[in-house]
Order: C-alpha cells, then sequence, then structure tokens
C-alpha cells in the first residue's frame, strides 16, 4: 500500500506506516499495491468532499474505489490508481481528533486507514447495521 505525504502542515514520516500497511494488506488478503494512501490538507480534502459528496466541509477521509464501469471516483490523488483504489486522509483533520482523543496522530493515521479500507472493501457504517463496526474493531485489536 503506497503512502504519499501531499501536505506540509503535520510533520509525517511515512516510513512509520510501512509495517503496519504491510500486516493490513495481508489480514485483508490484498496485495501491497492494491491501496494508495495519499494524506492532504484540510482545504484539499475539502475540494474532494465537496466535489464528490456535496458536503462542503473538511473531513478526516475519503475512500474512492478504482474504477468499476465508469466510477466517477477514479483517479483522485495520482494518475493511475490501483487495483481496489485510494484512501485520501486529511492529516490536519487527523492531528485535531487525535489531540481529542488523547492519542498520536500517527495512531490516528492508522485507525483512519482501517476505515478507509473498509469503505473500499464494499463495508458501510451507515447501512451495515453495526458490521462494518465489528470488523472496524476486530483490525484495530488485531493490528494496533
Amino acid at each position: 500500500m503506497p503512502l504519499f505525504n501531499r501536505q506540509r502542515r503535520v510533520r509525517i514520516d511515512v516510513r512509520h506506516f510501512y509495517p503496519f500497511l504491510k500486516r493490513l494488506a495481508e489480514t485483508l488478503g490484498h496485495a501491497e499495491t492494491d491501496v494508495t494512501i495519499t494524506l492532504v490538507s484540510d482545504r484539499t480534502i475539502q475540494t474532494l468532499n465537496r466535489r464528490f459528496r456535496g458536503k462542503d466541509r473538511p473531513t478526516d477521509v475519503l475512500s474512492f474505489p478504482a474504477d468499476r464501469d465508469g466510477d466517477p471516483w477514479k483517479h483522485v490523488a495520482r494518475e493511475e490508481t490501483s487495483a481496489l483504489g485510494e484512501i485520501i486522509i486529511s492529516a490536519e483533520t487527523a492531528r485535531r481528533q487525535a489531540d481529542e482523543e488523547g492519542h498520536s496522530v500517527l495512531e490516528e493515521i492508522k485507525l483512519l486507514i482501517i476505515h478507509g479500507a473498509l469503505h473500499l472493501e464494499g463495508f458501510d457504517h451507515e447501512s451495515d447495521g453495526g458490521e462494518m463496526n465489528q470488523k472496524e474493531y476486530a483490525l484495530r485489536a488485531r493490528l494496533l
């Protein structure tokens, strides 16, 4: 799972995430290149949130499935997408949420990666009766 840092407001060493990303890919049964993750600013994620969800505010994480018969969310962060899709995370929002929850921004980003990956797997916490939440907590317990 390649991880790109395309923002400058929150200092993050992406190398810290490589062991976690490898374990997550193995746990989910995907090759390491099936998902692309990009860290962006609040401004960038707000633009994407407005464009693709009609919500004009920053959010913590957006998941963009790979092109499936003309999916309009294709190729958001890079010119070519990976097999499963892309996860876009606001580093600024992650930092605020980490401060609120009393843990590190690195841990918060890992939580958001898990959340985004489950969305790419087809889970939807707004309509699945708690199935995604159960899977998310199981992954947290196993990987963090």
